[in-house]
C-alpha cells in the first residue's frame, strides 16, 4: 500500500498559514488540510482567493477530493471548509473534542440558542487513533490537545499534519494560553508525535519566519524537531517546558482575526444566523475575552 503521499503546500501571508492538499499518487484521491477563507476586518468582506488557488490545483491535477480536514478550530484565520465542500466535495472532519471548543466559546459569544456544541456542524468526528483513508493511503488520527482541547494531528503514510502542535524548530511550539489550552498537555501531546519514525515528514499549520532565516517554511522532521527544536528538543523536561511555555504566552497579543475566525469556525465555517434586516454579523464583546 502506499505510504508517500504528495504534499502540495499554499501559503496564506495574510495569515501566515500552510493550506495542504494531501494525494495518493496511485488513485488520484486526495484530502484539504486546513483551508482559509479570506476576510477583511475593516470592511467585513469575505473572499476566495486562497482558497480559489486549492481548487484551481485540484481540478488541474483531476483529483478527487475525499476530505476537507481541520486540525481545531483555528483563531487566526477562518477556515475554507465550507467554501470548498460543494465545489470539490470530500466529508469535513475535525476531532471529537470540538464540542468542547464549542462550549467554551458559545458561552464566551453568547451565541444563538439553536448553536449546536456537539460538533454536528462537521461530517465525520474523530477519535483518538481513529482512521480512515485517502485512496489507498493510510491515514490514523492522533488527538493532541494543549492548543485547545480538541487539536488532532493526522499522519498520512509517511507524514504527519501537526496543526498548531509544532513549529519549525528555530520558532518552537503553538501557544497555550487560549480558554482550555494548557502546556503541560501541550508537552504530553508533542513527546506523542516525536516518538513517530525519525523519518516522519512534519507539516506545520504555520510559520512566522524567524531571525536566522527571511523564507516562510512549512516542513521539518521527527528527527529535527528532538534535536533543534528551540522550546522542546530532548533535552528539555516537561517543567522547563511549560516555565518557558507560560513566560513567553503571558507576553502574548490575541491573534488579529481572532473574534471573526473562532465565531465562524466553531460553526464549521458557516456565518451566524442573519439578523431581521437579512445581514450577518460577527459579535465584538468587549473585554470578554481580554482574560480569556
Amino acid at each position: 500500500m502506499n505510504k508517500t503521499p504528495v504534499v502540495a503546500p499554499f501559503f496564506d501571508p495574510a495569515t501566515f498559514t500552510w493550506t495542504y492538499v494531501v494525494t495518493d499518487a496511485v488513485s488520484r484521491h486526495a484530502a484539504v488540510i486546513d483551508p482559509v477563507l479570506d476576510y477583511d476586518p475593516a470592511s467585513g468582506r469575505l473572499s476566495s482567493e486562497h482558497a480559489d488557488r486549492v481548487i484551481d490545483y485540484v481540478r488541474t491535477e483531476k483529483l478527487s477530493v475525499d476530505w476537507i480536514l481541520e486540525t481545531h478550530v483555528h483563531a487566526d484565520h477562518l477556515t475554507g471548509a465550507s467554501y470548498l465542500k460543494p465545489r470539490l466535495g470530500g466529508k469535513v472532519g475535525i476531532g471529537n473534542r470540538v464540542g468542547a471548543v464549542q462550549e467554551i466559546f458559545g458561552d464566551r459569544f453568547n451565541a444563538e440558542p439553536s448553536f449546536a456544541r456537539d460538533g454536528s456542524q462537521f461530517d465525520m468526528l474523530f477519535s483518538d487513533a481513529s482512521t480512515f483513508s485517502i485512496g489507498q493511503l493510510e491515514a490514523r488520527v492522533m488527538h493532541t490537545p494543549g492548543h485547545t482541547p480538541a487539536c488532532v494531528t493526522y499522519v498520512i503514510g509517511d507524514a504527519a499534519f501537526v496543526g498548531d502542535t509544532l513549529f519549525m524548530p528555530d520558532y518552537g511550539t503553538a501557544r497555550t494560553d487560549f480558554p482550555g489550552g494548557s502546556a503541560h498537555e501541550l508537552y504530553r501531546s508533542i513527546r506523542r508525535i516525536l516518538e513517530l519514525p525519525g523519518e516522519t515528514r512534519l507539516f506545520m499549520c504555520h510559520d512566522y519566519g524567524s531571525d536566522t532565516r527571511s523564507d516562510f517554511a512549512f516542513q521539518s522532521s521527527v528527527s529535527d524537531e528532538r534535536r533543534f527544536n528551540k522550546l522542546i528538543n530532548d533535552s528539555r523536561d516537561e517543567a522547563a517546558f511549560v516555565a518557558e511555555r507560560e513566560a513567553r504566552d503571558a507576553k502574548m497579543a490575541a491573534p488579529r482575526l481572532l473574534l471573526p475566525s473562532v465565531q465562524f469556525n466553531m460553526r464549521g465555517g458557516h456565518l451566524p444566523p442573519a439578523e431581521a434586516n437579512g445581514l450577518h454579523y460577527f459579535k465584538i464583546p468587549l473585554h470578554g475575552l481580554t482574560s480569556w
